[in-house]
């Protein structure tokens, strides 16, 4: 998978960038504030319809404008898909692929895929549960886009039954708890089975990039609320997240771990059981990352799995997603940094960003970023 060309217009501080892209890796080098990380925002909101750093669309539209737009062309094993994206600070987008007006994130995200790292991804290691749950959905709707109906009808079922527990005040359970029990079993099912088969297809190849790269291994672990041993002690598989057994046999343990938790969520009224209370242990040696791993190992470990993720990705689906790369040498030591850039050719198309000459890898074609402005 490849971008052949992206147009950008009131995106951020780029008021009008057009670029195509070599077959090399691609570094974009400049100071700080001057564009280069927007640049690569760009990349990957025209190809995921989403941004890492916005939680709404109103920052990436350039100041005094209404709209930004993103256009380019991917060629993919399966074609070239074209995609154009008008960014509104408020009201819904306007989103074609290939002229075709599409409605939903997926229809995109089934066609093409990309893969980002920022620094803020650090607090997947170092920082809160949430910030690795968030890492976890990531990785699963990176994988399988169609999931995302899944997760998010979990969030509603999970509110509702909030909802319910808060404002109950008589004795015993309230009703339409069991309703709600079944709608958060049968999408936290498949939240969990697809957490658990990306971990399965992420967690070894983040390993193995982190003992390259450290000379130690990084072990990565799926802990879920629903199969506190594991999803394979329930019954479950994480090898197809699809399977009915599966689907079947942590379905019942889920509804297993709901009544053996009742008393406990009438007496505390939330919900204590399923997906949103799942958490990813990073291990290095016998250690946790996050209480024990220096900046820079945890800048490592946080890497290796975006790396990881983007290798799960390219064999699930063929076809290696483009991969974005916002300062990820700043971390590392100069032995790791070298070992890093060295390997970034084999990974399909690379797009780095980096503040300091120093950094940028061998034989990759450079631009470079003033003000919003791009100098190929």
């Amino acid at each position: 998978m490849r971008l052949a060309w992206l147009e950008v217009r009131d995106f951020r501080n780029h008021r009008e960038t057009s670029v195509e892209f070599p077959s090399e890796v691609v570094v974009v080098l400049g100071p700080n504030a001057q564009g280069k990380t927007n640049l690569l925002e760009a990349i990957h909101y025209l190809l995921t319809l989403s941004s890492p750093r916005a939680s709404s669309d109103e920052p990436l539209v350039r100041r005094g404008a209404d709209r930004a737009y993103l256009r380019g062309e991917v060629e993919t094993s399966a074609g070239r898909v074209l995609v154009e994206v008008e960014v509104r600070a408020s009201g819904a987008n306007r989103i074609q692929v290939n002229r075709s007006a599409v409605r939903r994130k997926r229809d995109l995200r089934q066609r093409v895929r990309s893969v980002m790292f920022i620094p803020e991804d650090l607090a997947i290691v170092q920082g809160q549960p949430e910030d690795r749950r968030r890492f976890l959905d990531e990785t699963s709707l990176a994988l399988w886009p169609a999931l995302d109906a899944a997760r998010r009808s979990y969030d509603r079922a999970l509110r509702q039954r909030n909802r319910l527990l808060k404002e109950h005040d008589g004795s015993g359970a309230p009703d339409g708890l069991e309703a709600w029990d079944g709608e958060l079993v049968q999408h936290g099912t498949q939240v969990t089975l697809a957490r658990a088969a990306a971990v399965a297809r992420v967690g070894p190849r983040a390993g193995d990039d982190y003992e390259a790269l450290a000379g130690e291994r990084l072990a990565v672990r799926y802990r879920s609320s629903v199969a506190p041993d594991g999803v394979e002690a329930a019954g479950g598989s994480v090898e197809d997240h699809n399977n009915p057994d599966s689907v079947a046999a942590l379905s019942t343990w889920f509804h297993q771990r709901l009544a053996a938790r009742r008393s406990d969520e009438l007496l505390r009224r939330t919900t204590l059981v399923g997906p949103h209370r799942d958490d990813l242990e990073l291990l290095m040696g016998d250690l946790t990352a996050r209480g024990f791993a220096s900046h820079g190992e945890a800048w490592a470990a946080t890497l290796c799995l975006r790396l990881g993720l983007a290798g799960a990705v390219a064999l699930e689906t063929r076809d290696p997603p483009v991969l974005v790369l916002d300062d990820p040498f700043s971390g590392l030591d100069p032995i790791r940094r070298r070992r890093v850039g060295e390997e970034l050719p084999g990974r399909g198309q690379v797009v780095v960003a980096v503040p300091d000459e120093a950094q940028v890898p061998p034989d990759a074609k450079v631009w470079e970023v003033e003000d919003g402005r791009v100098r190929t």
